[in-house]
């Protein structure tokens, strides 16, 4: 009886660090390449506006469009970097977001626009308080206000400028003004 404990444990203990070899050894792979299309829109869509993406930052790179809206900042542009040609999303995020009330928007800032009014609640940490998109990076996500969801090129536009955010940010660029 004492033996066959003695094997069950042993049996146990290779099992459990087998498990944590495999668990516990910083297996860092990357999920998936694709999106979690939370949208509309079709996955071939987004990898369009993706791939646009890729191009335009191959170009060049605006790093603070959002200071220039803002303060009247000197615009701080960099040559292309080719290498977000060879960056892909990994399961990210893609999703609406409801839009703010106006009567929230205006009770937040003073500022009075229409229902609806195209601007969702930025979390922090956010150069503004409201945006009509945004991205997040830990858990990659991008959002955007729902009232955008079938504006057309407003909805290219708004997608792809949130997809070079997460390429810029894959490829290590400071993103504090984007």
């Amino acid at each position: 009886m004492c033996h066959g404990s003695r094997t069950r444990h042993r049996l146990r203990a290779i099992v459990l660090g087998l498990f944590c070899l495999n668990a516990c050894a910083g297996n860092h792979s990357l999920p998936p390449i694709g999106f979690v299309n939370q949208t509309q829109h079709s996955d071939a869509q987004l990898w369009k506006l993706w791939k646009a993406a890729q191009q335009s930052l191959s170009g060049q790179i605006d790093l603070n469009p959002v200071q220039r809206t803002i303060t009247d900042a000197q615009p701080q542009v960099l040559p292309g970097d080719p290498r977000a040609l060879n960056i892909s999303p990994h399961q990210l995020v893609v999703s609406s977001q409801r839009d703010v009330s106006s009567a929230a928007l205006y009770a937040a800032t003073g500022v009075i626009r229409v229902d609806p009014t195209g601007l969702i609640a930025c979390p922090q940490p956010c150069n503004v308080h409201f945006a009509p998109a945004y991205s997040l990076y830990a858990e990659p996500t991008s959002r955007y206000a729902a009232s955008w969801e079938f504006s057309g090129n407003n909805f290219d536009f708004l997608v792809q400028y949130e997809f070079e955010n997460q390429i810029l940010n894959a490829l290590g660029y400071d993103m504090r003004w984007r």
